[in-house]
């Protein structure tokens, strides 16, 4: 079975790979875009994103009940994660073709909406969580 799941998962690599070199050679501004993609999404992510949630973690830690750690790290890689996918329509809403019914949103707002249920869902988890175990 792992060689099976091995040899798919080797050929999706193949295949992505395959299309994200044709993409990045289809003309120039496609290698650009590629470049923002495969090389400046990463490298966002690993110089801002993730010492901004991992800072923000840590403090948190600090300051709340360890009840509440679980919950509240959760929530903070789900905004962090929301926030990166939301960038590109909020920063550039029609990058591509409109598509009707797919474009005709308020995308901060859905944002806003799903960063609200995020931590809610948090919150309720840290309350429910520490009702349970006593706080040393």
């Amino acid at each position: 079975m792992r060689a099976a799941l091995f040899a798919l998962g080797l050929a999706a690599l193949a295949w992505g790979s395959w299309l994200a070199v044709d993409f990045a050679t289809a003309s120039w501004r496609d290698t650009w875009q590629s470049l923002a993609i495969f090389v400046g999404g990463p490298v966002l992510h690993d110089a801002v994103v993730a010492p901004i949630v991992g800072g923000t973690a840590l403090l948190l830690t600090r300051v709340l009940p360890p009840a509440w750690h679980t919950a509240v790290k959760a929530a903070a890689a789900a905004t962090a994660v929301l926030v990166l996918l939301a960038i590109p329509l909020l920063w550039h809403p029609f990058g591509v073709p409109t598509n009707p019914g797919l474009h005709d949103r308020d995308y901060a707002t859905g944002l806003l909406i799903a960063l609200g249920v995020v931590w809610l869902v948090a919150a309720t988890t840290g309350l429910i969580t520490s009702k349970r175990r006593p706080t040393p």
